[in-house]
């Protein structure tokens, strides 16, 4: 198994097409915050962010890459074919990430060919997206090197699930034999870090209550639109 990614916090930096921080130099800038900051590796979306992030720390950081892109025919849509795989072989990332769930994928390719071909032509190491046990030991049984919990109540089997979920976490470090176990999604307050922490997890990704400050925004804003003193005094 390959280990490229110390012990600690990973940084998701990303931004898509319709949020304000997209395109410039933002994501680059943000990541590399987050390496002055204390993070241990980086993730990101789309080669082109994913280089120049890899210039901006000057290597100094490993990155988890990935690139989103929908398709009619699944609902898959990390990496979810061969012709994202091959773009982030060519790009500067050290691991890549891709959706692993059992869910049927883009053209009906098994996830082992994508595995298999991610091995036959690179180095890199492999992050397997999860959103379910059943994923979990599948993607172990591949020989991915990170499992990672990024799913999990994202797709339609898990959908509204309680994120993050520290027993989901406990049951994948019992149950994993080989990759390391990754947290990541929800993880937005120090107590709920600290929750994944008590589990034993020691590898935590973290992306919006970081990087993304409309989702942050929207976050506090909820709590004044529902704190019952503040609505009275609107009204």
């Amino acid at each position: 198994m390959k280990n490229v990614i110390p012990m600690g916090l990973v940084v998701s930096c990303q931004a898509l097409r319709h949020e304000p921080l997209y395109g410039g130099d933002t994501i680059p800038k943000m990541a590399l915050a987050a390496y002055l900051g204390g993070a241990i590796g980086i993730r990101a979306n789309t080669v082109r962010d994913i280089n120049a992030i890899h210039k901006k720390l000057e290597g100094k950081l490993p990155i988890i890459g990935l690139i989103k892109r929908d398709y009619s025919d699944s609902p898959v849509y990390i990496t979810p074919t061969k012709r994202e795989i091959k773009a982030l072989i060519a790009s500067e990332c050290d691991v890549i990430a891709l959706d692993s769930t059992v869910r049927p994928h883009p053209h009906g390719t098994p996830l082992s060919e994508l595995v298999r071909y991610i091995r036959d032509y690179s180095d890199k190491a492999i992050m397997a997206d999860i959103a379910t046990l059943e994923d979990a030991l599948a993607a172990d049984d591949l020989g991915v090197d990170y499992v990672s919990t990024t799913l999990r109540s994202y797709t339609e089997e898990t959908k509204g699930f309680s994120i993050p979920d520290p027993e989901f976490c406990k049951q994948l470090l019992g149950s994993i034999k080989n990759a390391t176990v990754v947290a990541e999604g929800g993880i937005n307050a120090f107590a709920t870090l600290r929750s994944v922490l008590d589990t034993g997890i020691r590898h935590v990704i973290i992306g919006g209550a970081i990087t993304r400050p409309q989702q942050i925004t929207e976050m506090f804003v909820r709590v004044f639109t529902s704190h019952e003193g503040f609505m009275s005094d609107v009204k």
